[in-house]
This record gives C-alpha cells, sequence and structure tokens, in this order.
C-alpha cells in the first residue's frame, strides 16, 4: 500500500473522531509514550509562536533547544497550513 494512501486513511481516522477523550485514546493506541510527548511539544512549540512567543522565550519555557524551535517557526511559516488552520478552530 502506498504511504500516500496510507496518510490519507490516517487523516480519515483522525478527523472522523470529534470527542477530545477519543482522540486521546486514538493517540495513545496508534503512539509510543515517548512519541506521544514529542508531538504534545510540537504542539506546545505551534502554541507559543502562534502567540508570538520569541524562540529563546519558548526554548527556555520548554526545555529545548533554539534549532527544535527554530524548525518549528520554519514549518509554522512555510509549511503546509494545516496547523494554522487547527489553531483557528481553537480557543487559545
Amino acid at each position: 500500500m502506498s504511504s500516500k494512501k496510507n496518510h490519507k486513511e490516517l487523516a480519515q481516522v483522525i478527523s472522523s473522531i470529534s470527542e477530545e477523550k477519543t482522540a486521546l485514546e486514538l493517540l495513545k493506541n496508534l503512539l509510543t509514550p515517548k512519541e506521544l510527548d514529542e508531538i504534545a511539544l510540537r504542539v506546545q512549540i505551534f502554541k507559543h509562536l502562534n502567540n508570538g512567543t520569541p524562540q529563546r522565550d519558548i526554548a527556555k519555557k520548554l526545555g529545548v533547544s533554539i534549532g527544535t524551535i527554530s524548525r518549528g517557526s520554519r514549518e509554522w511559516q512555510y509549511g503546509p497550513s494545516g496547523i494554522q488552520q487547527a489553531f483557528k478552530n481553537l480557543a487559545w
């Protein structure tokens, strides 16, 4: 099976969930605890970038390298708009 088809089916599974509890259960089914922590950290990076927090402050607050924040910033600015669309739907 092609990666594109697998990615599409994964997106379909994720988008079919409307309950936060069910979404968290799905993530726990799909990911190891470490993977889940890493993805949750990326969301926090994007959340701070969305709020205009300086990159050095984000790195210090979250305990990650400035390189990690820079990569997130590049994705935020130039990557596909999925994360920005998701944040528009949240009341953070």
